[in-house]
């Protein structure tokens, strides 16, 4: 074993490949989170691997001996933001109800963007400086948004909703959704909510589920 590699976690049951796994398993989840925590914060350029160490509780040489760089390590965050996010429209057909499939599809996005604010803003800042780190990761995440496209637009067709535009339509869902963590702060202003309050979810939840399904004629 490398001497860079941390010391290994006490766990109580299992085997030692299994205590292996689950070890490593919680140090890449703490380096994840101290990254979003850190890139956040300070943006690309400004985050530090020495920094993302001393947030995960590691040394810097440590920290390497799980990741290849900062730049790789920032691309596979984003890259798991997108994936979380085209994961939420998955499974829908044109034989759903559009209603429930709409609802639960801004439910996701805002118990997402609420329950992880840093990770939505860390998205929004790359895309704010023309999205350096994502130029060739596009692909997937726009093969998903045209797959709903479709879904949507066979909804029309069909007569079950109003006509909309259903790429606009997601763009619209993904502004407003996002709105709450992006503008966290103002959101708490107005709502004279401290930094430590919880934000009522379910108001939102049913204030913006009413918003776009009365665009497309479902209430």
């Amino acid at each position: 074993m490398s001497s860079d590699e941390p010391a290994e976690v006490s766990l109580d049951e299992g085997s030692p490949k299994d205590k292996m796994t689950e070890r490593r398993k919680r140090i890449q989840e703490a380096i994840f989170e101290a990254a979003i925590e850190e890139f956040a914060n300070k943006g690309f350029e400004g985050a530090s691997t020495q920094s993302i160490a001393q947030r995960a509780g590691l040394t810097k040489p440590q920290l390497h001996y799980y990741i290849e760089s900062k730049e790789e390590l920032y691309k596979n965050i984003l890259l798991t933001i997108l994936e979380d996010w085209n994961q939420i429209f998955l499974g829908a057909t044109a034989e759903d109800d559009p209603a429930k499939v709409l609802r639960a599809y801004i439910h996701n996005k805002l118990e997402y963007s609420i329950k992880n604010p840093k990770s939505s803003r860390l998205f929004t800042t790359e895309i704010a400086n023309g999205a350096p780190q994502l130029g060739e990761h596009w692909e997937p995440h726009k093969a998903a948004t045209q797959n709903a496209v479709k879904l949507i637009q066979q909804w029309v067709d069909d007569g079950r909703i109003l006509p909309v535009d259903p790429l606009l339509f997601q763009m619209h869902i993904w502004a407003v959704t996002q709105h709450y963590a992006d503008f966290d702060a103002q959101v708490r202003q107005m709502m004279n909510l401290s930094a430590d309050e919880d934000i009522d979810i379910n108001r939102i939840k049913e204030d913006v589920t009413n918003l776009f399904l009365r665009a497309c004629g479902l209430v």
